[in-house]
């Protein structure tokens, strides 16, 4: 059984992508790093194949074809991780917005603490967010707290995206059954792994909005994320949250 894999969607993150593989290779705990690219014609792959030359047996990268979506390149990397039998899996992005020293916190409560799930949470002291507009602070905040009153999560940060998961959360979730690709795939997780009982952590981290590079957000994101909630509330009613 290998030990951890961090996995990292990108498109078009040329200016980040070289920085960011060579602090995760260079934090306390071996983490292993896989790169899912949508076909960037940026040539972000490019710069992930020559670094495989400096780390052959811990950076691994994977291309699709065409911008598929955040949530299936995380399924993507997902099978990969359990293909490949790793024990803790993580997502992170690949613009710094998420600090990888962070990844070791992440770690230890699963790894030390127990815990089935840990996320890097924005909301759980307070608001730790900088660099975001206040718009945007409090469309994610209010985001956040609809959707823990609509599903019954106790999760403060139910949109986050920096999480650890070990190995039997994504084996029992059913990946193909996941149906959302934006910020619902995010709530979509937490809510699956809430359902069938696993123990979530909530681990305070400050999120830094990106200085390098393109948003990927948009309203449709957040859009697909409030009616999202609505139909998995809903669908919930009609499934089978058994652990086997």
């Amino acid at each position: 059984m290998k030990d951890s894999l961090v996995i990292i969607p990108t498109y078009n993150e040329r200016e980040n992508i070289e920085a960011m593989v060579r602090r995760v290779m260079t934090l306390s705990h071996p983490f292993d790093l896989l790169i899912v690219d949508d076909g960037s014609p940026d040539g972000t792959a490019d710069i992930v194949r020559q670094l495989q030359q400096e780390f052959p047996n811990r950076l691994h990268l994977e291309v699709r074809k065409g911008k598929l979506g955040l949530g299936t390149a995380y399924i993507h990397g997902f099978k990969y991780a359990l293909r490949h039998g790793y024990e803790y899996i993580f997502e992170m992005d690949a613009d710094f917005s998420h600090n990888p020293a962070d990844l070791v916190r992440l770690y230890h409560a699963c790894a030390t603490d127990g815990y089935d799930v840990a996320i890097g949470s924005r909301y759980v002291q307070g608001v730790n967010v900088v660099n975001w507009p206040m718009s945007r602070v409090l469309m994610s905040y209010f985001a956040s707290s609809y959707v823990r009153v609509v599903t019954g999560m106790p999760i403060h940060d139910t949109t986050a995206g920096f999480k650890c998961y070990r190995r039997k959360v994504l084996e029992t979730i059913q990946l193909n059954r996941i149906r959302f690709v934006g910020y619902a795939f995010q709530i979509e997780m937490k809510f699956l792994a809430y359902k069938y009982g696993f123990k979530i952590k909530e681990v305070p981290i400050i999120f830094t909005d990106r200085t390098k590079g393109t948003s990927k957000m948009s309203t449709g994101i957040f859009k697909e994320a409030v009616m999202g909630v609505l139909q998995m509330k809903v669908s919930s009613y009609f499934r089978h949250f058994d652990r086997y």
